[in-house]
Parts: C-alpha cells; structure tokens; sequence
C-alpha cells in the first residue's frame, strides 16, 4: 500500500507597496515518496505563477486537455476552466496575479494567454518574474525567509503605475458587486463606454465582460455551496442564475464536470485553498489569520491557518458523502 501524502499550506500576505497587484503568496509541501500523486482541480482564477523550490514540478493542464508534466517556473494566465493538476514530492510557491498587476507588472494582452499554461522562463509576458525561480530555490526549507525574499524582490522592481489602474479597479469592484447583473450595469459603475470595458477586460482581465460576469455568478455559487454547509447546489445558485438547469450548464462549462462529480471526489488541496481563493477573485469576503510579511508565519499544521479553510474541507467533501447515504 502507498504512504498518505502529507500535504503542507502556508499562506501570506505581501507588504503594503506590493499586495494590491496579487493574490496571497502561499507554499505548498507534498511528501509523497510511494504511491500516486495527489491530484485536484483549481477553479477559474486570475493568472498565476509557480515555481518549484525543490521537488517535481506540477503536472497539469486547462480542462479537458490530457494532464502532462510541466515546468519549474510554470505560469498560467486567467482561466475560464478548470485545471486539474498533480503533485508529488515538492515544494512549490505559488502566487497569482489580478488584473491591476497584470498592468503593472507586464506589457502583454491578458487574452493571449487565456485558458493557457506556459513555460514562464521561455514565454516573453512572464520575464519579469524570472528571478523569482532563484530565489524560491535559495529558501526550500525556510519558508518565513523565502516568503520575505519574494516580497522583497517585488518591491526594490516595482515599475511605475499604469494610467487604466484605476478603471481596473473600478472594473474589478463592479464584477465583485453581485448586484452587478449585465455588461450595460458594469459599464455604469465603471463609468466608461461599452467599447472602452471590452477593450480593458481583454487586455487586463483576459476575457469579455460577459464572460466576466458569467464566471462570477459561479464562484459566488461555490462559494456560497462552500462555506454556508448547503445540503444541496439550488440553496446555493446566485440570484442572477434562471434556475438549476442554467447553473448546471455553467458548471459544466467551468470544470467540465457535474456539480455532484465535483462534490464527491477528494479535494486534498483545493480544500485547503478555496477561502482565500474564492476571496482573491473577489466572490466571497477575505479571510483573516494571513500573516503580513516579513512577520514570521504560523506553525504549518497540514492545513492553512485560516479556519473558513478547514470548514471547506468538511463541506466539500462531507456534502458529497450526505448525498451517497441517501
């Protein structure tokens, strides 16, 4: 029989002059020497970066594509899918960027890479963040110290502000509002012509307003499923959806899969992560409990230390076993 993978999360915030442009900076460990890897699914997010300290690199891909081996610097820009992806035997950093980073940080189109995963020490929109692979290496069994050396680096390069930043904030505000229902409405709270969001949500955000809209209404959905213990997906559905049928039809869409396929299987990293995922997209509200570099993190207990996390777990897969009883 194969060992049980120990999964480890550490979760922390960037410093002030940096923590606007990403999502939270978190490190995983998997020691798994004997067996198969753990595998999980990520839900659509913003783009995102991982560099391998030590260990295998991930394999993954943008649902339905075959799962393959990727890179030590692997990069993935925004995402309308699902990616399924393996660990085994590593010690990875992760760190995603939003929209208003995504204008800092690189001179690329958003939409270009949409849906894509791609080798960030070859592809030219990643560059930037090259040197962070040397560093994520320096620092594989410290993690307080590489968390500081990442958020250091950001930082000492932080290039000069980009002029759409505010309409992306204004942008990312309305599609976090879930009162905002249609392109027409998030125009308004942006305050700019139609064409004008269209054009900043492709460069910026990767995809259409309406795609934008669409994948919100569903994190919301999951969110809601997730952290308020539903018993079943119609308590959960955003407001803006028809009814079951059209949620069902997103979901597949999204993960390329049922909701009740998606509840039954194992989450072993998925339920450690969703809180502050689901809040980095800007569906459910931030967590507490993320330590602010450079003070040190707390003791890595297998799980992330925010509690809303450990309350995923049980709902993610504890729904998925009431439903199996019946």
């Amino acid at each position: 029989m194969g060992q049980v993978a120990q999964i480890g999360v550490r979760y922390y915030r960037l410093s002030e002059a940096v923590a606007p442009f990403f999502t939270a900076l978190y490190f995983f460990t998997v020691s798994h020497t004997d067996g198969d890897p753990v595998e999980d699914y990520l839900l659509p997010e913003w783009a995102a970066m991982r560099f391998t300290a030590a260990g295998e690199p991930p394999h993954a891909a943008v649902v339905p594509d075959p799962i393959r081996e990727r890179w030590p610097f692997v990069c993935s820009g925004p995402t309308s899918r699902a990616i399924r992806f393996q660990l085994k035997d590593t010690r990875t950093w992760g760190l995603g960027m939003r929209p208003v980073g995504w204008a800092r940080f690189l001179d690329a189109q958003a939409s270009d890479v949409n849906d894509e995963i791609v080798n960030g020490n070859v592809h030219d929109a990643f560059a930037f963040f090259r040197p962070l692979l040397r560093i994520a290496r320096n620092h594989p069994d410290d993690p307080d110290e590489g968390a500081a050396a990442i958020d250091r680096f950001l930082v000492d390069n932080l290039p000069e502000p980009n002029p759409a930043e505010d309409q992306i904030e204004a942008c990312i505000a309305a599609l976090s509002d879930p009162e905002v229902a249609d392109v027409t409405m998030l125009c308004e709270r942006v305050g700019v012509s139609r064409r004008t969001v269209e054009r900043l949500c492709s460069r910026y955000f990767g995809y259409s307003p309406k795609l934008l809209l669409r994948r919100q209404r569903f994190l919301r959905s999951v969110g809601r499923f997730t952290f308020e213990l539903s018993s079943n997906w119609s308590k959960a559905i955003d407001p803006q959806y028809c009814d079951q049928a059209h949620f069902v039809r997103d979901f597949r869409k999204f993960m390329d899969m049922s909701p009740s396929e998606y509840v039954e299987m194992d989450h072993p990293i998925l339920a450690r992560i969703i809180a502050q995922r689901l809040a980095d997209q800007g569906a459910v509200p931030e967590p507490g409990g993320v330590p602010v570099i450079p003070a040190p993190g707390p003791a890595d207990t297998g799980w992330t230390p925010m509690d809303r996390g450990a309350r995923a777990a049980g709902a993610i897969k504890g729904v998925g076993q009431r439903r199996s009883r019946r």
